[in-house]
């Protein structure tokens, strides 16, 4: 018996985390599910869309999944899911990229893992606005100590790249090759001109790489990776990134397979792990069952991995590409034809794969 913290999310996500929920229960692994509530929906009872009681329920069951969150606007709370991240210190985001038979794409040779840093970079947050005293003064620092000029009414954000962060993302990065029978990790960067952060997460990976002989290094200068990706992406394979280019190179990598509907996802740290769609939760859609739960579902399939259940994911895997191939139980997002009649609904979709799990 596994216990998760289940949080259904806002928008579309009770609809997509819900089919989820339903499918990973077929598979016939027992779950004790702990209801949390995050988002939109508790913001004004609870006065914050990410309760207490939402991070001490992760904390305790070590395991959460969740249905997407939408980001309040003029809140001033920046995010649910990089505030999930930092409080539980969640450093490596876990993005599975594969194609599977039946999805519209230009490609059919697609089966990449993005593994991105989730704690610093440009991500980090350290902004100074224009025309602020502290703006200000970092730029008369800079400008003092670096030698360069910045123009005035500039506003400004500092990129933190640290030998402990890179260490255990890349390590991570190659503890999952490993674990998975991958063969490749390639870091990408930008060592050629940011030479003191890009180059110390070149430094590092290099160094990390050597513990690893039986899987192969490469790196890749990350403008030469986004046209590799394009070209070739069956020569890649697991890519290990800082955050800002992870962000944009999870998301080109998604469009290679298909889209975002069925890109599931991972935020893991230290004994914790929180699984999420990589999609937003759409609030238009809301209450239609009209959306995509496939990158949910399989988002469930990364969770059962991650609990040791591996004969259940690789079941709920093959249940998903079973009626992704048929191409008849599926929304209209991956329909030849958007307005096509025969599209689906959300618990369609989880009908079908819950009749594929039990064939």
């Amino acid at each position: 018996m596994h216990r998760v913290t289940f949080i259904p999310g806002d928008g579309t996500g009770p609809e997509v985390a819900w089919a989820m929920r339903r499918c990973v229960e077929a598979t016939g692994v027992e779950i004790e599910w702990e209801e949390q509530h995050a988002g939109l929906d508790v913001m004004e009872e609870k006065g914050t869309p990410l309760p207490p009681e939402v991070l001490e329920s992760i904390r305790r069951n070590r395991v959460a999944i969740k249905g997407p969150i939408t980001t309040p606007v003029g809140s001033g709370f920046r995010s649910v899911n990089v505030a999930l991240r930092k409080e539980l210190d969640l450093y490596a985001c876990l993005r599975p990229c594969k194609y599977y038979p039946g999805v519209r794409s230009h490609y059919d040779n697609v089966d990449l893992v993005i593994v991105r840093e989730n704690t610093e970079d440009l991500y980090a947050g350290i902004e100074f606005e224009r025309g602020t005293p502290e703006c200000a003064e970092v730029t008369e620092i800079i400008e003092r100590l670096g030698g360069k000029r910045v123009w005035p009414g500039s506003s400004l954000s500092l990129k933190p790249i640290s030998e402990f962060a890179t260490e255990r993302i890349v390590r991570f990065a190659f503890e999952y090759a490993v674990a998975h029978g991958r063969r490749k990790v390639t870091a990408v960067h930008k060592a050629n001109i940011m030479k003191f952060t890009d180059g110390l997460f070149l430094e590092v990976a290099r160094a990390v790489a050597k513990n690893y002989a039986n899987i192969e290094f490469e790196d890749r200068i990350v403008d030469n990776m986004c046209m590799q990706l394009v070209q070739k992406p069956e020569l890649y394979d697991v890519l290990v990134l800082p955050n800002l280019y992870g962000d944009i190179l999870s998301d080109l990598a998604c469009g290679l397979v298909g889209g975002l509907g069925v890109a599931p996802g991972a935020n893991l740290g230290e004994g914790l792990a929180v699984f999420e769609p990589t999609h937003g939760s759409a609030p238009k859609y809301a209450g239609q069952n009209k959306v995509n739960p496939i990158a949910t579902i399989l988002s469930g399939m990364l969770m059962l991995d991650h609990l040791g259940e591996d004969k259940a994911a690789r079941k709920l895997e093959n249940a998903v590409a079973a009626v992704i191939r048929e191409g008849r139980d599926v929304t209209y997002d991956m329909k030849p034809q958007r307005e096509d009649p025969t599209a689906v609904g959300t618990s369609e979709v989880a009908d079908a794969i819950v009749r594929a799990l039990q064939a």
